[in-house]
């Protein structure tokens, strides 16, 4: 059954034999919380995903927005490659991470500002979150805090994202990590999957659509994904048949 906003109702099975997964986490393996540091993480979801890792010949990665510390603590068990920040961080991929100049002035611009509006202020290792979900209607003064910031530090962008906006590190993004990713081994010469629900993800879900392979939508809106999976626990089910089918 088709979807009018671009994606059709479920993913066809995984192929160990030629896909390479790429995973987002928050909204995708797991259900987003209130306060990123409340989410529920699954006992058995970095065993999951070691699994299916060997399953796919090493061919599966996790690509987020958040730190890269916060995905090994929460994804333990699982020893694959990450990409956290955006892009600007990584596990097992031998690069530097990218760490702009005035990293330390800007969060605590960011840290005061959301002291002073009454907004969550999610500290990264490379950057920073924004978060009015509790304040909706101060959307747009955190919007153009942000802006007025990467104004003064230029070695950081705005990165928007759901009831929140980022700065991160400028020059990065989950669709370079994953055009990154596919020219090494062992992702090289697979199929590109992705699955994310942000629209820090729409990038990634379209480059993966342009290059042979498909992206899988979780949640709701308008995306460039061919494939949409309703929530997480749909998403982690899809996972584990592909472990059962071959």
């Amino acid at each position: 059954m088709s979807d009018p906003t671009g994606a059709e109702d479920a993913p066809p099975a995984l192929d160990p034999a030629q896909d390479a997964l790429f995973l987002d986490f928050d909204g995708c393996l797991v259900e987003i919380a209130a306060r990123p540091d409340a989410i529920i993480v699954p006992k058995e979801l970095g065993k999951t995903l070691t699994a299916l890792s060997e399953r796919l010949g090493g061919a599966l990665a996790i690509v987020s927005g958040r730190s890269l510390p916060e995905l090994e603590t929460f994804l333990a068990g699982f020893d694959g490659p990450m990409v956290g920040s955006h892009g600007a961080e990584s596990r097992g991929l031998g690069r530097a991470p990218v760490r702009p100049e005035g990293l330390a002035a800007l969060q605590d611009e960011m840290a005061a500002f959301c002291a002073e509006q009454g907004l969550l202020y999610e500290p990264k290792s490379l950057g920073g979150g924004l978060h009015y979900r509790a304040r909706p209607e101060l959307q747009g003064v955190t919007e153009g805090f942000a802006a007025e910031l990467v104004a003064r530090y230029p070695g950081f962008e705005v990165q928007l994202a759901k009831m929140a906006v980022e700065l991160r590190p400028g020059g990065v993004s989950k669709d370079r990590a994953l055009e990154m990713l596919s020219q090494i081994a062992p992702f090289s010469g697979r199929r590109p999957v992705y699955a994310g629900d942000d629209v820090t993800d729409e990038p990634a879900l379209a480059w993966a659509e342009a290059h042979g392979g498909f992206g899988v939508k979780v949640g709701d809106g308008v995306t460039a994904a061919s494939h949409r999976l309703p929530a997480p626990d749909q998403v982690r089910a899809w996972l584990k048949a592909a472990l059962e089918d071959y």
